[in-house]
């Protein structure tokens, strides 16, 4: 009877805290689809020395200061700044995409840099478009040689997306404090928490894995 009680009560525990899954994922597809828009677009300035210095110095200060810090600052500062305030989703949405944008933004470039320079002058005597420089040359290169670096930063923002519990946010790390508060005991719920963010990051590892895989055959084939 007893234990018939513990596994309804476990059972009820992992149901309700692993209904925060969707909002984390939420979080980390919208902030990764802004970090990598953003990221794209600062390294291809910071290559064509177009701003550099202002993007180096938001680089430096993104990488600089806390995500909480950037994450509080979007959604306690910016209502009473511009007036428009964003919603929990929303603001962490925008916190996690500009942090990741400075990472991204490393990364890819050096992949750009890792390229032999010879690519850049041969499209430019061949007189190819930028855009399509970039499109068709130059950044399918540099995705196959650092999407290990991309795959490790999905990882990265997936564990970050935690830190939404301080402005509220409903997800897996919000709802495992609210039932360790409710039943005066953190150990199982936290261990269930860390069972989720486990799994997804073995199963973000494994997609990056067969990825890497096909990539690595279609180059080579």
């Amino acid at each position: 009877m007893v234990g018939k009680i513990i596994m309804e009560k476990l059972f009820t525990n992992f149901t309700y805290i692993g209904q925060g899954i969707g909002f984390m994922l939420q979080l980390l597809a919208g902030g990764f689809a802004i970090g990598t828009t953003m990221g794209l677009l600062l390294s291809i300035l910071r290559h064509g020395k177009v701003l550099a210095f202002l993007v180096d110095r938001f680089v430096s200060i993104i990488r600089g200061t806390p995500l909480i810090l950037q994450l509080s600052f979007i959604y306690f500062s910016i209502p009473s700044i511009c007036g428009v305030r964003l919603g929990t989703l929303a603001a962490g949405i925008v916190a996690f995409g500009v942090n990741s944008s400075a990472y991204v933004s490393e990364i890819l470039r050096s992949g750009i840099e890792s390229l032999p320079k010879g690519q850049f002058e041969a499209a430019q005597t061949l007189r190819i478009p930028k855009y399509y420089m970039w499109k068709d040359i130059i950044l399918p290169q540099v995705i196959t040689n650092v999407l290990p670096a991309l795959i490790n930063e999905i990882i990265a923002l997936l564990k970050e997306t935690a830190i939404i519990a301080v402005i509220g946010g409903m997800d897996v790390m919000r709802r495992s404090q609210i039932v360790a508060a409710e039943q005066f005991e953190y150990f199982a719920p936290l261990c269930i928490a860390g069972v989720y963010y486990y799994v997804l990051v073995l199963l973000i590892e494994f997609v990056g894995r067969k990825i890497e895989k096909r990539r690595s055959y279609a180059k080579n084939s």
